[in-house]
């Protein structure tokens, strides 16, 4: 494993629309990976020449997208055309998808228990349906750190409010993917603050 591995943060601003209506964000991309040789991309929101910056000159091992949120995707297919790095999402997400990039599908599923490398570490997708159905979590161990798109945030559970998402799901997924992570796991989210898996097991609601 890499003593050199770490976690960095770029946030881009840009909109949400889904349901006839458009929103105002700011998101979270995450870059997992070492100082000089290669890096993995959570979630390519809004900006990739901003994204391609902070990558600075490193090889993009791949594009994660926890869900296919526009929000979380819409700078995906420039960023795999100025990386050459592969899309992975996962196959509940393709009409998300495609809705955004109709002309450039995904180039592989993300799958449960599915185990990615990136600067010698291992990081572990969880499918964590609600807030859509295909979202997917990323557990990296020896970060100590889980990446949850939209599926959990500080203060609880993302938004079920709109297509495609489910309110008592999301809340199963969390409970038996999440909440047993060791308590001081790092929760990265998709917009806000990052809290710990610790803090959350009091805002979930009780089975």
């Amino acid at each position: 494993m890499s003593p050199a591995a770490r976690v960095e943060r770029v946030v881009t601003s840009g909109t949400f629309s889904l349901d006839g209506e458009t929103f105002d964000v700011d998101n979270n991309v995450w870059l997992i990976g070492d100082d000089d040789e290669e890096v993995l991309i959570v979630d390519a929101a809004h900006d990739a020449a901003a994204i391609t910056a902070a990558v600075a000159g490193r090889r993009v091992t791949a594009i994660v997208c926890t869900h296919g949120h526009d929000d979380h995707i819409g700078a995906a297919a420039g960023l795999a055309a100025a990386t050459g790095a592969p899309v992975l999402l996962h196959p509940a997400e393709h009409e998300l998808w495609e809705a955004v990039h109709a002309d450039h599908k995904p180039d592989a599923e993300l799958t449960d228990g599915m185990l990615l490398t990136v600067a010698g570490i291992d990081v572990q997708v969880l499918h964590t349906p609600g807030h859509s159905w295909g979202s997917c979590s990323l557990y990296v161990p020896f970060l100590d750190a889980v990446f949850t798109g939209d599926t959990l945030f500080h203060g609880g559970p993302g938004a079920t409010g709109r297509s495609y998402s489910d309110a008592p799901t999301i809340t199963a997924s969390i409970r038996a993917r999440l909440l047993t992570l060791p308590g001081g796991t790092v929760v990265h989210t998709g917009h806000g603050q990052d809290t710990t898996i610790a803090a959350e097991r009091a805002n979930i609601p009780a089975a």
